[in-house]
């Protein structure tokens, strides 16, 4: 068995505030700047995880399931559930919490995909991960079913894009 690692070991929290440029016209925070906050603590659970310097590959999946609002925090947890050869799957779960009452609630969730590069930034192994929670085996498992959907979802993106190419759509 090749070297391995446990989710942990990879885990990334971080909270901030949102401030009155972070909202959209519904007063509630912007899903652009939320993806790319995601992206961000994903990044560095790939390269904690890895240890290389790491490209997002994909987001197979994000889920925005309550609107943030002005008088909340925002918090971060991402860790790696899966690994391919070179590609890592990083769970993103986001917390808001009111600053004025306390009460939490997952606002998002989502799994992205990081590929690791070597010094020629070409992909390169990446440990295998360990999962120790219930939490962490049960997205594990699940991982399965999402990497045979990725495949899937990639055989098609590459009809497609021949489609375009073949009938002049795309330059």
């Amino acid at each position: 068995m090749g070297e391995t690692k446990y989710c942990k070991d990879s885990r990334v929290l971080r909270s901030s505030r949102v401030f009155p440029n972070d909202f959209n016209n519904h007063n509630t925070l912007f899903g652009g700047r939320l993806l790319s906050d995601m992206d961000q603590v994903a990044s560095i659970s790939a390269a904690k995880h890895s240890r290389r310097e790491c490209v997002t590959a994909s987001v197979d999946t994000v889920e925005f399931l309550q609107p943030i609002r002005p008088e909340e925090s925002v918090t971060f947890e991402s860790f790696v559930i899966w690994t391919g050869t070179s590609s890592m799957e990083i769970f993103i779960k986001v917390y808001a919490e009111n600053l004025r009452t306390g009460e939490h609630k997952i606002a998002a969730i989502a799994y992205f995909t990081f590929i690791a590069l070597d010094e020629n930034r070409k992909p390169v192994k990446v440990p295998q991960v360990i999962p120790e929670t219930s939490e962490e085996r049960y997205l594990f498992e699940k991982s399965k079913q999402r990497a045979l959907f990725r495949e899937d979802k990639q055989i098609h993106n590459k009809e497609i894009i021949l489609y375009l190419r073949e009938n002049h759509v795309m330059s």
